[in-house]
Order: structure tokens, then sequence, then C-alpha cells
């Protein structure tokens, strides 16, 4: 499993303002709502500040004075402070969820849409699991910045600075008793910064390995059950699980310690005024309803700081998520194919130029590949495993590039074009088939509305995969299941062909297409191949030779090299590599003719 991510940047002002602006790209669009939002935020807050003020009135005045009116009609403004106040935050939380919904939407948009265009070095270093987490649980994060975080904490600075304004100017004495202790929150909510950021980017990390286990072992949970692997999965997970456990605990030491501390400084603040207060009472400097309100302005007043500190811990779990999100957005993606030209209709010639190739630097995997296909000839690589096939169809997609060398496709040279245009008159098809959830005819098309339904039928008869079609109990809107469980190997593979037709291609892709297909399946591959062939250049990797004997010519792999050309009997005669390839598959050279 890669750990790549924990290269990401650490603690620190500065970049958590770099995080800051960054997401500012996001939330700017939306920014007339969110404004809007943040209004009724501070009348919200202006609201509550209102009612203590109202309690004093009615304390010190209509109470004493045994006013029934006055009493009503402050009872009667409590009552409308309360509703608008339920108003204003009925507005705010729709507003903010809105607007919220629609950055996450964009955020996730792009994300999905580079990753799309990464590299397939880019899955290959990078677990599944992580990547879904990245879309998933980071941007939903992100999500709770705006609808509980940011917003609010900008509103309770506002209503901390307003009560703080009125206390100053019901009693600047009692107010400096009142905030005594703030110094020392101030200095329990940077200690707690410090612990709770180091804590949720390793919880992070633990959540996103977690979903890659499980995600694996899910996906292969066949595997798992024929090799009997659940007790060891059980430790990997246990081990893992237990990690992002310690993680959490970790984490909520800080909150544990913080929460308490904050309440106990409230109550020596409170117990101060009640001291202080009482005093001034005493002394006529004070009236009790300025107290009491006095009172219910200090709760008032600790209580958003209270709360900055759980808001604290949704920024801080934001920034650790967006380290994550940007973490991605900044690895590099293919290059953007959108300003080069595409491919004219080909004719199907195939060169490779003295070409190299590394998946990691210095250990090459073909070293100086030169050969040419002319259109419509069908070409067999063979080697052993591990020879580089496969590699040179990657490279012919256009899936990585070469590290040296050129290949060209009717003359033109792919470094120049977009790969896109040249899959697209591609048709591939691989070894390991996959087929996604939605029905036949979705997978046969892959969705594309607008292929003709007659192409679809007609694609389906040269794969030989119509008769089975027509059995499933719907037909061609049979739904498949994950990965196509509902069909057998065979089928799987059969459908596979019939996609790879779909589009009519000049050229045709075969990767170990039949090697995990029954005898009869592959009979029906074999019967149907002059028809899918005619006309095609075609590639074809095999290490079942009875595929490949027929092809035009053997280009023959060992060690990322060409070590032998010809027809199957020409390289039988010449009793080279291919030679012992044959005997060893058949025994004997008179067995494989």
């Amino acid at each position: 499993m890669s750990d790549a991510e924990d290269d990401l940047p650490r603690d620190g002002h500065r970049f958590d303002a770099q995080l800051s602006r960054r997401f500012w790209r996001y939330v700017r669009p939306y920014r007339r709502p969110l404004l809007l939002s943040l209004f009724l935020l501070f009348a919200a807050g202006a609201l509550e500040l209102v009612s203590p003020y109202i309690t004093k009135i009615a304390i010190d005045r209509a109470i004493p004075e045994r006013d029934a009116d006055l009493l009503l009609q402050l009872v009667l403004a409590f009552l409308g402070v309360l509703i608008l106040g339920f108003v204003t935050n009925y507005f705010q939380h729709i507003v903010t969820t809105k607007a919220a919904q629609t950055i996450m939407r964009d955020l996730r948009r792009e994300l999905f849409a580079h990753l799309q265009k990464m590299n397939l070095a880019y899955f290959d270093r990078t677990p599944v699991g992580r990547t879904v987490t990245r879309l998933t649980s980071d941007v939903e994060t992100l999500n709770d910045l705006l609808t509980a975080g940011l917003l609010s904490i900008v509103a309770d600075i506002v209503t901390m600075v307003g009560i703080t304004v009125v206390l100053f100017w019901m009693d600047w004495k009692l107010s400096l008793l009142a905030y005594a202790v703030l110094p020392f929150v101030i200095l329990a909510s940077v200690a707690f910064r410090r612990k709770a950021r180091r804590g949720f980017r390793a919880t992070r990390e633990r959540v996103a390995r977690l979903t890659g286990i499980m995600q694996e072992t899910f996906s292969g949970v066949e595997v798992v059950k024929l090799f009997g692997r659940e007790a060891e999965n059980d430790r990997v997970f246990e081990t893992q699980n237990a990690a992002c456990r310690d993680a959490w605990l970790e984490t909520n030491d800080a909150f544990a310690l913080f929460f308490p501390l904050v309440q106990l400084l409230l109550a020596i603040s409170v117990a101060a005024v009640l001291w202080g207060g009482g005093i001034a009472i005493l002394q006529n400097a004070l009236t009790f309803g300025e107290l009491v309100a006095f009172l219910m302005y200090v709760q008032r007043f600790y209580a958003p700081l209270r709360d900055l500190s759980e808001k604290y811990n949704v920024l801080q779990s934001a920034l650790a998520s967006a380290e994550r999100i940007f973490g991605i957005l900044d690895t590099p993606a293919a290059e953007d194919f959108a300003n080069r030209p595409a491919l004219p209709e080909l004719r199907g010639e195939i060169e490779f130029e003295n070409v190299t190739f590394e998946y990691r630097t210095g250990e090459p995997v073909l070293r100086d590949v030169s050969f040419h296909v002319a259109p419509g000839e069908r070409v067999a690589l063979v080697g052993a495993t591990g020879a580089g096939k496969t590699t040179v169809l990657s490279l012919l997609l256009g899936l990585y590039r070469p590290t040296s060398g050129r290949i060209l496709v009717d003359g033109y040279d792919l470094a120049q074009f977009d790969p896109r245009s040249l899959r697209r008159q591609v048709g591939t098809v691989l070894q390991d088939v996959f087929l996604f959830s939605a029905d036949v005819d979705w997978n046969v098309r892959l969705g594309d509305p607008n292929v003709d339904p007659e192409r679809v039928r007609r694609a389906l008869e040269a794969a030989r995969t119509l008769p089975f079609v027509e059995k499933l109990p719907r037909g061609m809107s049979e739904p498949l299941g994950e990965r196509g469980r509902s069909l057998s190997v065979g089928e799987r593979q059969l459908l596979s062909f019939a996609r790879a037709l779909v589009p009519e291609p000049r050229i045709l892709l075969l990767d170990e297409a039949t090697s995990s297909v029954d005898s009869e399946t592959e009979g029906l591959v074999q019967e149907a191949l002059p028809a899918l062939l005619s006309g095609r250049t075609c590639l074809v990797v095999a290490h079942r030779l009875s595929t490949v004997r027929d092809a035009n010519r053997i280009l023959v792999f060992h060690q990322g090299r060409i070590e032998e050309e010809g027809t199957h009997s020409e390289l039988l005669r010449a009793g080279g590599i291919y030679a012992r390839l044959v005997e060893l598959q058949f025994g004997s050279a008179e067995a494989a003719a």
C-alpha cells in the first residue's frame, strides 16, 4: 500500500492560508448566497443580544412596578425575538446547505474528471479504496466546513464582539472580571489546535487505509474463500482497525481535556461575576436585573467560544481532508490532449521505431523494439511472462509514453496526436474482462446512445454472442451485476469481443483473449475469428500457440527484445525460442503441427 500521501505538507499557518485560498476558488462563484447566509447569521446573533436586555427591563421595571401591561409587552417581545430567531436560522440553514452542496458537486466533478485523466501509473501505486475515500468522506468533510464551520465561526466571532461591547457599556469593571479567564481559554485553544491537527491527519490516513483493505478484500472475496485467507485478512484488518481506533483516541484525548477545561473556566467566570455583581448590588451600584442580564450575556459569550472549539474540530478535519484532495489535484495528470489534433480515419499500419520503455527508472521492460505491421496484417506476439508483450499494446494505445523511440500509425507519430482519436478506431479485448453492473446493451455500446442498435446486433452476431444473450431472461436488458458476475467467464469474454467490434475498428488488439475460456468457447472464438479479423490489422498476444499459429507473422519477445520473427512453420524449423515454447506446450513440434 502506497504511503505517498504521508509526504503531504504539515502544520503551519502559512499552509492553512494556502489551503484557504485554494478552497476560495470553489466558493467564489457562490459568494452571494453565502453572504446572504452570513447576513442571516449576523441577524440571528443580533437577536440573541436582545432577549437578555428584555429580561433586565422585566426584572428592574415591570415586576417591581407591578406593570402587567409592560410585562405582557416584554413577554410578547421575547417570544417575537425567539420566532424571528427561528425563522432566521431556518432560512440560513437552507441557503447555506444548498450553496455548500453545489460547491461540493463542483469539487467532486473536478476531482473525478482529474482522476480519469490520471496516467495508469497513478492507479498502479494508489489503492482504489484510498481514492474512493477522497471522493466521498473527504469531500463531505469540506461540506461540513461550510455548513457547520466557517460561516458559523465568523458569526460567532461577531456575536462575541457584540456581547463584549454591550457588557463594557453596562459595567466595565464587571466585564474585566468576566474576561479574566479569557487568556487561559486562548492558551488552551492553541494547545488543542496543535494536538487536534495531528490527530485528524492520522485519523484520515488510517480511515483511507481501512477503506482500501475493505475494498480489496470484498472485490477479491472469491479468492479469499478459495485459498482460506479469512484469518490472515482478519489479522491485517484488525491491525489497521486498531490503528484507526488509536488515532481517534489520540484526538479524543485533546477533546476530553479541552471541553471540560472550557466549562471550568466558564464556571469560574460566572462565579466571579456573581461575586462582583453581588457586591455592586449591595453597594447600589448595580440592579438585580442588570446582574441577571450580565450573567446571560457572559454565558452567551462563552457558549460561542465553547462552540468554536467544536467548529475548530470541523475546521481541522476539513484542513486534513483538503490536504489530501488538493494533493490529488496537484498530482500531474496525463497530458492535456485537447490541443492535439485528432488522427484521421486509419488504414491500420503500425510501426515501432527503437522503442524503449521503463515502468521504473533503470528497469527497462522494452529494449530498442522495432517492427512494422502492414494494414490488414495479423501479427502475433509471444514470449514468456514479463517479456513485454502486453506493454506493447499499452504503449500503442497511449496508456503510457515510450521512454525513447517512436510509435507510428499510418505514418503519424502518436506523440503528436490525441490518443483518444486512436482508441476510438481500435478494438481491444483483454484477458481480464471488466463488465459494468448495467445491462447487456449498455455494456456492449458502453453507454453511447449514438450507437445504431443494428450495429450492436451485428457485433453480437459476429462474436457468436447473440445466442446466449437471447436466452437471458430479459435479453439485451438483462442486468449483469457487479463486474458481470451473473455470466460465465466465457460469456463475459464473448461480450468483450462484441464490445470491441461495435465501433467497427480498423485495428484489433487481442491480449490473451482466449486464455481463460473453455474449449467450447474457444471453438466459437476460432470460428468467429476470420470474420472478426477480415480487413483489420490485428495484434494478438497469446500463450496458447493454437491461437497464433495462423498469424501472418509471429514476433518472439525475450527479456524486452524481439529475438525471432517469422511464420509458425519458419520459427519451428529455426529451432529457437519459439520452438522451445512449442515443445513446452505440446510436447513436440509434431504434436503442435
